[in-house]
């Protein structure tokens, strides 16, 4: 398959086998740019050997994202997922499927709570809040096995939506390096903060004695060098982009949520 948002090429050089991810995620297409699981299983049959693939995705369906991933997973071959754009939402959860993931100095990756659309009795919109809380449960499983951060604090980055450059996301441990850094740079950066582990100066529970001034003047440095964004401003832009050129589809009825979450259960 061909076209600009979606298609497979063979590095001459490498001799490896490249996948470009560029769209968001759905389990059926309606406008042409989506990529959906049977796609991606089509695609990946014809591939053997290592493999690469690029991420540029704002995310989409938590269940096609979760086939998708679990395709990667089970892949015969090295696979390395390198983020050239955005990989928000869903598609950060592809993101975590590669052996090895490495993100661009100008890329950005979004994790953020499952939403759904439910509509019926107060019985019914219980049941919509336990199901988001299972299908959360389900995300952090694939953050925690790559970051070997606490189920906790992904949950509250979960809540809050955040969003992470390349030396944020490098810092929590959900990618493996930056692209186009050289060795000696990537080693220090990890050095610097323990696999798995945040710094210290952002960890929310520290028992630093430090003053009031010093942990204010390390903060900002850290916000500098991070270059943390506001979520809500970030969203709008991203959402404007969006618009621009993909109208997106309603959300999935609880009712196939649930059917859907019972197969995952079987």
């Amino acid at each position: 398959m061909n076209n600009k948002f979606w298609n497979w090429v063979k590095n001459e050089e490498t001799n490896e086998s490249e996948l470009i991810f560029n769209g968001p995620i759905s389990e059926d297409t309606w406008f042409g740019d989506e990529i959906t699981p049977a796609m991606f299983r089509n695609e990946l049959s014809k591939i053997s050997g290592d493999l690469t693939v690029w991420i540029n995705s704002p995310g989409g369906d938590v269940f096609a994202a979760s086939q998708i991933y679990t395709m990667l997973r089970n892949h015969k071959g090295k696979v390395t997922v390198k983020i050239d754009g955005i990989a928000a939402s869903a598609a950060s959860v592809v993101a975590m499927a590669g052996d090895e993931t490495l993100i661009t100095p100008t890329g950005m990756l979004m994790i953020h709570n499952p939403a759904t659309i439910a509509m019926g009795n107060k019985s019914d919109m219980e049941q919509a809040i336990r199901l988001l809380d299972e299908v959360k449960e389900s995300i952090i499983n694939a953050y925690e096995e790559k970051s070997h951060q606490s189920r906790a604090k992904i949950a509250h980055m979960m809540d809050e939506e955040t969003w992470l450059n390349a030396k944020k996301a490098l810092s929590m441990g959900l990618v493996d390096g930056i692209l186009f850094e050289d060795d000696n740079h990537h080693n220090t950066t990890n050095n610097d903060s323990p696999a798995g582990d945040e710094p210290a100066e952002n960890a929310p529970d520290s028992d630093e004695s430090d003053d009031d001034e010093s942990k204010l003047k390390r903060r900002k440095t850290e916000d500098i060098a991070a270059m943390s964004y506001s979520a809500t401003s970030a969203m709008d832009k991203l959402m404007k982009k969006i618009s621009a050129s993909y109208t997106p589809v309603a959300g999935t009825p609880i009712d196939q949520l649930d059917k859907r979450l019972s197969l995952l259960k079987h």
